[in-house]
């Protein structure tokens, strides 16, 4: 498990392999992650955006920006957390992504960055 803290908000992540598959006559390798967000500060946050950097070993760098995670902008009270799973589709049996949210604080109406640990995906067959 990855864990990272900003500002009193807890990011973990656990990957799985899930399979390979070919699309478009090339070899794809299909990773899960769920991501559970907690918060331990004193104040409500809502997630309102994420941005991710996503690495292939066999392709450049990907960045992806999007509202939310998976449709919902969650709001997360004090010593409340939210969990949401999603995947990702790689040409390399080896991967990584890292990233942040874009998070508000409801109290302060402060805008905030939360770093999302560079987690790291491998298939079972490529790790010595």
């Amino acid at each position: 498990m990855f864990t990272q803290i900003t500002k009193g908000i807890k990011v973990s992540v656990q990957t799985t392999f899930e399979g390979t598959f070919f699309k478009n006559y090339k070899m794809h390798y299909a990773f899960g992650y769920t991501i559970t967000i907690e918060n331990q500060s004193k104040d409500a946050v809502q997630l309102t955006a994420r941005h991710w950097d996503i690495f292939d070993a066999l392709k450049e760098l990907e960045t992806v920006d999007g509202e939310g995670v998976i449709g919902k902008k969650p709001v997360i009270k004090p010593g409340k957390s939210h969990t949401y799973s999603s995947g990702c589709l790689l040409a390399s049996p080896i991967g990584a992504m890292r990233g942040y949210y874009h998070m508000v604080n409801f109290s302060s109406t402060e805008e905030f960055e939360v770093e999302i640990p560079t987690f790291k995906f491998a298939a079972p067959f490529a790790i010595n």
